[in-house]
């Protein structure tokens, strides 16, 4: 047994054969890798790695699987089944993310292979293979649980892994990220959230659910990842840098297919691309190396209401400054459906005296954010274009429209 102390969860115990498992070249290099990407160019203290992550995500699914064992005892046939189902759970956790690149989504985009095909590979290196013998571990689980494949043996355990709202992923990296950031939004009540779970079955069909006594941290809950977009992961110093990041990459990986082995995308992680920009000259990896914001933020539209004014911005912007210009549109579901389920199937199953129903029923909080929620941005190259200009061009549109755009100013000196 070893205990390794982590600041979200204290001390993380793991046996001998989990060890054996956590040493593994493909997990450790998981050190190498970043959590939050770029985040750091915007959030100083933002280093921590995806291997702090996966100790964090295990210990978070122990603590999930331990709640179902108490309240939810007859969905475990026996003792022995149980221990199983924790092996199989605790190894999965640990591997969730070794098939992310350097960087994560923006190496995704530049490679073109997703992150689920290269675990897939990784699960069938004989290091890995022989680790999760070890554990009486079949990989072909593993690989169900961590791509969220519905035809998978173990219903519950994916939405614990990968689940579209309850799982130990989503759950441990708002805590974690927000410890890192600083960025408090990103806090939820997460004792009383696990305590409430429960596995409910409704049309035969088995998934988490939460009891009514833990709705409000349900709601806390969907409000932290919503206030974490909007402040962390799509903070506009963090988009832009993604973007120049991209064009870094394209130019050290002229051959995107060079690295579709696994053992040449392996050998690739954080630390390489940086060391790879030490001596570069181009313009996006000197700018990724030395901070240097190629882009300037012009106005920013978190509301759908204003999807009109963003419109209009971006299209008297590219009439003035052409191919200068750069709209930024992301989109995210606060709350979201159960794998595999769609239609009128419930969001999150909640457990109430009169039967199971849907968090969307009982929590007017979560039916207002059940839909998506959008962030879009304008930018400007700062060498081409006079900035204060473009920003005034955009309060202008806002104000000819009745709505002020979020438009970006600085403070008076």
């Amino acid at each position: 047994m070893k205990r390794i102390f982590d600041p979200i969860h204290r001390f993380i115990e793991l046996d001998t054969n989990e060890i054996a498992l956590l040493d593994t070249a493909p997990v450790q290099r998981l050190r190498r890798l970043r959590q939050l990407g770029l985040a750091y160019l915007a959030f100083p203290a933002a280093e921590h790695s995806r291997f702090g992550h996966a100790l964090g995500a295990l210990a978070m699914g122990e603590r999930i699987l331990r709640t179902l064992r108490t309240h939810s005892a007859s969905y475990f046939a026996s003792d022995a089944e149980f221990a199983a189902q924790r092996r199989l759970l605790r190894a999965s956790l640990l591997l969730h993310d070794v098939g992310h690149g350097p960087f994560s989504h923006a190496c995704e985009a530049v490679l073109g292979l997703p992150h689920e095909k290269r675990t897939a590979d990784i699960l069938a290196l004989p290091e890995i293979r022989a680790a999760l013998e070890r554990l009486e571990v079949d990989p072909g689980d593993v690989l169900a649980l961590v791509v969220g494949d519905p035809r998978g043996r173990y219903p519950v355990l994916r939405e614990i892994v990968s689940g579209p709202n309850l799982d130990a992923d989503r759950m441990d990296y708002l805590l974690r990220d927000s410890y890192f950031t600083g960025a408090v939004g990103g806090s939820f009540d997460s004792e009383q959230l696990v305590a409430s779970l429960r596995i409910y079955e409704t049309g035969g069909t088995l998934a988490l659910g939460v009891d009514i006594r833990g709705v409000v941290a349900l709601e806390s809950f969907v409000l932290a990842r919503y206030l974490m977009f909007s402040t962390v992961y799509f903070h506009h110093t963090t988009r832009q840098f993604e973007r120049i990041l991209q064009a870094a990459l394209r130019e050290t990986w002229p051959d995107p297919r060079a690295l579709d082995a696994i053992d040449e995308f392996l050998a690739w992680d954080d630390f390489r691309v940086l060391e790879s920009f030490r001596f570069a000259t181009s313009p996006a990896a000197r700018a990724v190396r030395d901070r240097d914001t190629l882009y300037a933020l012009v106005a920013e539209f978190n509301s759908e209401s204003e999807l009109t004014i963003f419109e209009a911005c971006a299209s008297e912007l590219r009439q003035r400054y052409g191919d200068a210009v750069w709209s930024d549109s992301q989109e995210q579901l606060m709350h979201r459906l159960p794998l595999g389920l769609s239609g009128a199937t419930p969001t999150v199953r909640v457990g109430t005296y009169a039967g199971v129903t849907s968090a969307t029923e009982v929590s007017d909080l979560i039916a207002r954010m059940a839909g998506s929620a959008h962030w879009r941005k304008l930018y400007v190259e700062r060498s081409k274009v006079d900035v204060k200009a473009a920003r005034d061009l955009c309060r202008r549109i806002g104000a000819q429209k009745g709505k002020a755009a979020h438009v970006t100013t600085k403070p008076v000196e």
